[in-house]
């Protein structure tokens, strides 16, 4: 079952968010607290939204973590997708699948016309399975990102 997430499911969806650092080799880069989480959810500003993925016991076993992103070409919103995981024992139970397919139905329904995410290189299990969807990768483009000192310093001016 996929449901959008509620202020419950915040220390379930920030461990998973912990796990999924742990699989990425970058648990040390993990600052965000619970408390974030929720604001950034749930709060007065919220600006992402969560769904998770339920087995036939109830159990949060995945999650996916999106925002809003805009296209100046198409004119219309779409859906990035920030995080996608689905806990080790419980993969390959269509959870992931699941998660992805109730973002591209928000997309249809809403007129988004993309739904985007990263990918990193070397998970080929991933890669493997968003191809299996039919995902291409967008291999003109390379993502860049400030942050820490050098975000820092550009915003001093």
């Amino acid at each position: 079952m996929i449901r959008s997430a509620t202020a419950a499911d915040v220390p379930v969806i920030h461990a998973m968010i912990r796990d999924l650092a742990e699989y990425e080799k970058a648990l040390h880069e993990v600052r965000a607290t619970e408390e974030q989480l929720h604001e950034a959810l749930f709060g007065e500003r919220a600006a992402a939204y969560a769904h998770v993925a339920q087995d036939e016991d109830g159990e949060v076993v995945g999650f996916a973590l999106w925002f809003l992103n805009f296209s100046t070409w198409r004119g219309v919103h779409g859906v990035y997708l920030e995080d996608l995981y689905v806990r080790p024992e419980a993969r390959g139970g269509g959870y992931g699948k699941a998660l992805l397919r109730e973002l591209a139905r928000i997309c249809v329904e809403r007129g988004y016309e993309r739904l985007e995410w990263s990918v990193l290189n070397w998970n080929t299990p991933s890669i493997d399975f968003y191809e299996a969807l039919g995902a291409r990768p967008q291999e003109e483009w390379t993502v860049y990102r400030l942050t820490d000192g050098a975000l820092a310093e550009l915003g001093r001016g």
